[in-house]
């Protein structure tokens, strides 16, 4: 049996809330399925990795009725994400996940790997925000997910989003491909 390298990582899912990725939802992403799945790989893998440690982001919309307003029910985590009670959530109510200090404090200097939704909004603040604050940041390339508009798809939107990020320094990692993460974090 092959052991894994150490990965010391900070996993940090984004606004994955029932809203976004439940079916008869008015805001579910294009392709949910596909990206709970990948999802549900890169948990797979950060839970038995060493070093690895979870959170959790949700949006809390201060519109009441909106579809993330707290305690609405799109509000809350996807349960078949299976978050544990050692995988803090950390609240926001901007893009940017390191609005909130807490999740800031959480994540210290580690190097980060992202994921979740919505690519073009809150996984692109926090992307933008984590490289500004000098962390060392990784998106999962295939588990971030958005919407169709402006008269692009929603892979034409993620493709431009990973490219944006690779583009300002971020790694970029397929969940098939995590077992290289540590490598591919300290080229």
């Amino acid at each position: 049996m092959s052991q894994r390298k150490e990965t010391k990582v900070a996993v940090i899912v984004v606004d994955m809330q029932t809203a976004m990725l439940e079916a008869g939802s008015a805001v579910r992403l294009d392709g949910s399925e596909q990206l709970v799945a990948k999802a549900q790989q890169v948990l797979a893998w950060a839970r038995a990795a060493e070093g690895a440690a979870v959170c959790f982001v949700r949006h809390d919309d201060a519109e009441a009725g909106a579809a993330l307003a707290p305690d609405s029910p799109g509000w809350r985590v996807l349960d078949a994400l299976g978050q544990r009670a050692a995988e803090p959530t950390f609240a926001k109510s901007v893009g940017n996940a390191f609005s909130n200090p807490a999740l800031g404090a959480w994540v210290g200097a580690r190097p980060v790997l992202l994921l979740g939704a919505q690519s073009d909004m809150c996984v692109d603040a926090t992307a933008t925000a984590a490289l500004a604050l000098g962390l060392k940041v990784a998106v999962v390339s295939d588990a971030h997910g958005t919407v169709a508009y402006g008269g692009s798809t929603a892979n034409q939107i993620i493709a431009l989003h990973n490219a944006k990020w690779r583009d300002a320094g971020a790694v970029l990692v397929s969940a098939d491909d995590l077992d290289n993460l540590a490598s591919l974090l300290s080229e």
